[in-house]
């Protein structure tokens, strides 16, 4: 079976990916993980989330953040509401690990690689049902999901160039425009 992922990377020599289809671990948690990780070194995003799962650090919550709770060490992120979604964490473990293995495999030095791309979609749902009183029976639903990562080889940065005449601010007039 040939995977799809939703694009392709610019430079495919020097990069390396890795997915999973219908992963039972919940969407919306899965969503705000990969987020956090996203654009971090390989080994500072495992580090990350071997923190996350002692609860030593914690996951922001941005998109999803209705319903979750505020915690005092989403101050550093800037925001009020996170958790610490282990099950998500250790599945995303799991998926850097892959793409590092892949990585040597492509003979391409997995300290040099960062998450360039993740990607979190919705899956199938699972359908149940539990028992209510009175006779009812309601849906007991699960939120699978898919996640498509590809890791990038950090290129070598050229030096710029230092001006000869340093910039200066345009004069603002009192009207607000710039003279």
């Amino acid at each position: 079976m040939v995977k799809h992922y939703s694009r392709e990377p610019e430079n495919s020599s020097k990069t390396c990916k890795a997915s999973g289809h219908d992963i039972r671990v919940k969407f919306k948690n899965t969503h705000e993980t990969a987020q956090a990780i996203k654009g971090m070194a390989l080994k500072d995003a495992q580090a990350y989330l071997e923190k996350v799962m002692k609860k030593e650090d914690i996951i922001p919550f941005r998109r999803y953040r209705y319903g979750v709770g505020r915690k005092a060490q989403c101050k550093k992120y800037k925001v009020c509401n996170g958790r610490w979604p282990v099950k998500s964490c250790e599945f995303l473990l799991s998926l850097l690990k892959n793409a590092e293995g892949n990585a040597t495999v492509n003979e391409l030095n997995p300290d040099e690689m960062f998450i360039e791309h993740v990607q979190v979609n919705k899956a199938m749902q699972g359908r149940r049902r539990t028992y209510r009183a009175h006779g009812r029976i309601n849906a007991f639903m699960n939120h699978p999901c898919h996640v498509e990562m590809w890791l990038t080889q950090r290129e070598a940065g050229v030096a710029a160039e230092p001006d000869s005449a340093p910039k200066r601010k345009a004069p603002r007039l009192r009207s607000g425009v710039a003279a």
